[in-house]
């Protein structure tokens, strides 16, 4: 009976993670001088996939680093559930920022590096699955699991990514000019839509 109980606590728990408030959201301007109209967030967890802050390197990512158009999310949520059906053992995904409750500069001010785009709804980080399984985010390419990191870019490039940066240490690839190499994405890729 307490088994049974736990269980219906966890999928009530997953279920109340998950909503989001859906509605159509506008990304205005471009990706790196952009803005974002009627954002959507994205729920700090998932079944399939955890939030991750780069700044607090910790779980959940705060809420205002979480958002983007709707097309985005549901992006987001699509590969991670399918990623998830298909490597039901591996650990869950770790998704990093999107962009700011209404876009707009997501500079060094905001921790870190910060990001030169991220501005308009239609970026997002997405950390590499870590050889040693662990559920936190890879230090750097030494850390990730190849096989897994390349199913994950393959995943985001049929789900209509325009642009992935990939690092230079990863060995990763996809189709020349929407699989791109880029410094400071050894640990995790950038996936932008179109």
């Amino acid at each position: 009976m307490e088994v049974a109980r736990q269980i219906a606590l966890g999928l009530a728990m997953a279920a109340a993670s998950l909503h989001v408030q859906w509605h159509h959201s506008t990304p205005l301007g471009t990706y790196s001088a952009g803005a974002l109209e009627h954002g959507v967030r994205l729920p700090a967890e998932g079944r399939a996939f955890l939030t991750w802050d780069p700044v607090l390197r910790r779980s959940p990512n705060r809420a205002w680093r979480r958002w983007g158009t709707d097309r985005l999310v549901r992006t987001v949520l699509t590969v991670a559930r399918d990623f998830h059906a298909a490597h039901p053992s591996a650990p869950r995904l770790l998704i990093g920022d999107l962009s700011r409750p209404h876009g707009g500069d997501f500079g060094p001010q905001f921790g870190y590096i910060g990001h030169a785009s991220h501005q308009n709804g239609l970026d997002v980080d997405v950390y590499y699955p870590r050889a040693d399984r662990r559920p936190i985010a890879p230090h750097d390419a030494g850390d990730i699991d190849p096989a897994l990191s390349q199913e994950l870019v393959d995943r985001f490039t049929a789900a209509g990514a325009a642009l992935i940066f990939v690092g230079p240490n990863t060995g990763l690839r996809g189709p020349p000019g929407r699989v791109q190499v880029l410094a400071q994405h050894d640990n995790h890729l950038h996936v932008r839509l179109p």
